[in-house]
């Protein structure tokens, strides 16, 4: 099987989101490079800056409003261009490797389409903290202008939102050993705070951005608000958008109509499809949740809850 068709098996299996984050990240990684060798080889490198400002992210105003796009695509785009290549591989390299360890809890215990709603709310959230501070902060203005690229807000949002989720989850750590993902967020937030009087303020506080994101969403769902709803919505509409619903067949075949159960005419609840947790079940679980933690769900709950959460 070829390579293309290995990407296009990828992003048409349903329930694959985790996998698609990271492909969509490292395809544009690797189209960059390849376009920015066209240019060099051709001597068309000097266009380069301007591809690439199609896909990042200015702190400048007057530019973010030609490119509104950019406060999404900069989220998917890691480049090498005026760094070099290792520094760039390392970029892409760490970002995916923590979307890949913390997504899978996400995806684990809430499903794809949240952890594809944490992702997309935190690159958002990331943006925000990055244009507003550049723009609001005197400190920050004589940097006014740079660009941003890179995943590390949206990821920054996953994994403080796993830690909010599993506080107490472990990850075997090379050279340390069990560690509580809590600490490992309050680490990546210490390290974002610290990089604010460094070279990159603007990147530290898209970080910053993202992990308050990912905190607020995990507490709002705890309380049974949902904060991924319109980005949901907005996916489910791309997607009726681009698969088109199979025509209708009209039978002529008359049937009588079914008789309407009293419990229907009453206005009750509409039963769960076979082996769907119910919402009352569902509400019990979350209740839990705000009391007690994730930890203090059985196996059980847990599994209601992840089924719930594929409706």
């Amino acid at each position: 099987m070829s390579i293309v068709q290995d990407i296009r098996t990828a992003f048409s299996q349903r329930d694959n989101a985790l996998m698609q984050l990271i492909m969509l990240n490292v395809l544009v990684f690797a189209g960059l490079i390849v376009v920015q060798a066209v240019m060099t080889i051709t001597s068309s490198s000097g266009y380069f800056p301007l591809l690439l400002r199609q896909f990042e992210l200015s702190s400048a105003l007057p530019e973010f409003i030609r490119h509104p796009w950019t406060v999404l695509t900069y989220a998917f785009t890691h480049t090498t261009y005026q760094k070099s290549f290792f520094d760039g591989l390392l970029h892409i390299l760490f970002n995916m490797l923590n979307l890949y360890w913390f997504g899978q809890l996400i995806r684990e215990y809430l499903g794809n389409r949240r952890l594809v709603s944490i992702y997309i709310l935190g690159a958002l959230a990331g943006a925000a903290f990055f244009l507003l501070s550049f723009n609001l902060i005197p400190a920050f203005q004589p940097g006014l202008g740079s660009p941003m690229n890179g995943a590390s807000a949206a990821v920054s949002a996953i994994i403080v939102a796993a830690a909010t989720l599993l506080p107490d989850y472990t990850f075997m750590v090379i050279l340390i050993g069990p560690v509580k993902i809590k600490w490992i967020a309050a680490v990546v937030i210490l390290l974002s705070l610290a990089g604010l009087s460094g070279g990159n303020p603007g990147g530290m506080m898209a970080h910053l951005g993202g992990a308050l994101l990912g905190f607020v969403f995990i507490k709002q769902l705890q309380n049974g608000r949902d904060l991924g709803r319109p980005v949901q919505a907005i996916g489910n509409w791309f997607s009726n958008l681009t698969s088109p619903r199979p025509a209708m067949r009209v039978s002529s075949t008359t049937r009588r109509p079914e008789p309407v159960a009293a419990s229907s005419m009453s206005g009750s609840k509409k039963p769960a499809a076979p082996g769907q947790p119910l919402q009352d079940e569902i509400d019990s679980i979350l209740d839990k949740i705000s009391r007690s933690g994730y930890e203090s769900l059985s196996k059980e709950e847990k599994q209601k809850l992840f089924r719930a959460s594929q409706q």
